[in-house]
């Protein structure tokens, strides 16, 4: 097995360090708006984008270490967030990662797009629903965190979409 390149370990340490970025924006923000009149933890964000990351991370470094980063940043979760958010934030990680690990693995052979849109649907909304229901008790916050991390997913999906046509004209 070779090393991954060093734009790859680079999303890797981007992925990981959404996670701790995302629960300091909760404690230090609280709700942000999202759009549309909703609001959500201000860590929303950053969330749908550490789905975006661990599908591009996926790519770069591969399976192997992509499990590795789940484990991290569960683990970063747990240590790093407030104390009222870590369980909450290290379980609804642990749980929505894995399940968009799941979904993007098979997904991935009718193309990267189409698996970063399918398994960041299932992963943003599994990580709303959990974390909103430990965190707060409540899912009053859940049209504004499915809004956030979508428009995450679909700005991160237009950008790599460009991108490939850009190196597609290019090459």
């Amino acid at each position: 097995m070779k090393a991954p390149a060093p734009a790859g370990i680079t999303t890797l340490i981007a992925y990981i360090a959404t996670i701790p970025a995302a629960n300091l924006a909760v404690t230090h923000f609280g709700a942000v708006p999202v759009g549309l009149g909703y609001v959500a933890p201000a860590g929303v964000y950053l969330v749908g984008l550490a789905l975006v990351l661990r599908d591009l991370a996926r790519e770069a470094t591969g399976r192997d270490a992509i499990l590795a980063a789940i484990a991290i940043g569960t683990a970063l979760s747990y240590l790093l967030a407030d104390p009222s958010l870590a369980t909450a934030s290290a379980v609804a990680f642990a749980v929505a990662e894995t399940m968009d690990f799941v979904v993007y693995e098979p997904l991935r052979k009718r193309g990267l797009l189409v698996a970063i849109l399918a398994s960041n649907t299932v992963g943003l909304l599994a990580d709303s629903l959990l974390f909103l229901r430990l965190a707060f008790g409540s899912l009053n916050y859940l049209p504004g965190q499915i809004l956030g991390k979508t428009w995450m997913t679909f700005a991160a999906v237009i950008v790599l979409a460009l991108l490939r046509r850009r190196y597609r004209v290019i090459a």
